[in-house]
């Protein structure tokens, strides 16, 4: 469908047209028409689906239909990178409107926290905030949010994660009872629809490609041990000039710097991102690795969501993530939209059956690839009883032995679940 279809103001066609949109996503296409209707609604989709233009793009329609000149929408996400990029997606389309948004999060100094101070307290159209931020503020009694109509979730399920779940319903109680509230998340688990059952009334749900990385994403892991991981990780890249755009993850800060000093030593373009680094240093590495200037970025679990870094080439895995929906969140910041990617996943002994309910999740073995000779042998693919409680299911999409026309070190290992 085209965006034009949907019936949104003509000067937010023009602006998406400049941005590159032209056609509807599927969440985009069965979400702008519910908000535009006054409806709640809880939406469930995976990373790089377009979400945040599905409530980007209706918001600001309602805004221009019924201007205020005050605040109207809020928007409540996880982390500062997050408010970020919304606020940057907001005032790239906002452009020429009228409309005006603020971020507001954490680790900033005095003077943000003064400017800050006076966006809440003069009014722009959407505030976009990381909810202890927020309440911060809120606390200090000078923020009135009577004039909301518009509440939105992003990434709810992560906040619900990180343990947000107070604050956020803190946050509530100073809005109007009287709003549409909207709810958008990567997994409908079940703490998702108990706050949903809270706070919304009579939603509209959708779901889209829920639990499962793009079509566009080749897969594999290598099975080895853990002090195997960093010779591999330089291994792997040392002889691939084609990928410019790499992100891997680790589980610890500590590895973090420890894989980025290794990496570095080779004479890599790597630079690492954790919250050991104060907020200034952390957008400059961003924005150093968005425009190429840096080939290789290691990071916390902080970028697996909500980051909006296109044509990323290979995302690694350096651990397995601890829950099964991250892997998802991961594996989704490459393949965005239409485009192909390579995911990676080191699998030590230990967390074997931490990857296999990843498989379970995803509905799919991921194939198991072999370590270079040099590294010497990994272990044997034997996730046994740690694998949990789950009950064993048909991986009605496995694809065995195929790597997509992709080349790596080595052929497919053939070792897969049994």
């Amino acid at each position: 469908m085209k965006f034009s279809e949907l019936g949104v103001h003509d000067d937010i066609l023009h602006a998406i047209s400049y941005m590159g949109f032209k056609n509807t996503t599927p969440i985009q296409e069965q979400a702008i028409p519910e908000i535009l209707a006054g409806k709640d609604l809880i939406a469930c989709a995976q990373t790089g689906t377009g979400k945040t233009a599905a409530f980007v793009i209706p918001i600001l329609d309602l805004i221009l239909e019924h201007p205020a000149g005050e605040t109207t929408t809020l928007i409540l996400v996880p982390t500062r990178e997050l408010a970020m990029q919304i606020d940057q997606q907001v005032q790239g389309i906002a452009y020429g409107l009228g409309i005006h948004s603020i971020a507001i999060y954490g680790g900033s100094d005095g003077d943000d926290w003064g400017q800050q101070k006076r966006a809440l307290t003069q009014g722009g159209d959407i505030v976009i905030a990381t909810p202890g931020k927020l309440i911060a503020h809120l606390n200090l009694g000078y923020v009135k949010f009577d004039t909301i109509k518009y509440l939105i979730l992003d990434e709810a399920d992560r906040m619900l994660d990180i343990g947000f779940h107070e604050d956020i319903l803190k946050i509530i109680s100073f809005l109007p009872k009287e709003r549409q509230t909207l709810m958008f998340s990567a997994t409908m688990a079940p703490k998702i629809r108990t706050l949903a059952s809270k706070i919304l009334d009579n939603p509209k749900e959708i779901n889209i490609s829920m639990s499962k990385p793009a079509e566009g994403v080749l897969q594999a892991a290598y099975l080895c041990y853990e002090n195997q991981k960093i010779d591999l990780i330089n291994y792997l890249l040392d002889d691939k000039p084609e990928y410019n755009s790499i992100l891997i993850f680790c589980s610890t800060k500590v590895k973090v710097n420890e894989l980025a000093r290794s990496l570095k030593k080779n004479k890599m373009s790597v630079e690492p991102i954790s919250s050991d680094l104060e907020q200034t240093d952390r957008e400059k590495v961003l924005q150093g690795f968005k425009a190429r200037r840096t080939r290789i970025l290691v990071a916390t679990d902080v970028l697996s969501r909500g980051i909006d870094i296109k044509e990323i080439n290979l995302i690694i895995n350096f651990d397995v993530p601890h829950d099964a929906e991250d892997y998802v969140h991961r594996v989704g910041r490459t393949a965005r939209a239409d485009a192909t990617g390579v995911a990676l996943t080191l699998v030590n002994d230990k967390d074997m059956g931490k990857f296999q309910q990843i498989e379970q999740l995803i509905e799919r073995e991921v194939i198991k690839l072999p370590l270079p000779e040099n590294l010497g042998k990994g272990p044997d693919w034997k996730p046994g009883k740690s694998s949990g409680n789950f009950r064993r299911k048909k991986f009605s999409n496995s694809k065995k032995g195929k790597t997509g026309g992709k080349k790596f070190k080595g052929r497919p290992s053939g070792q897969q679940s049994k």
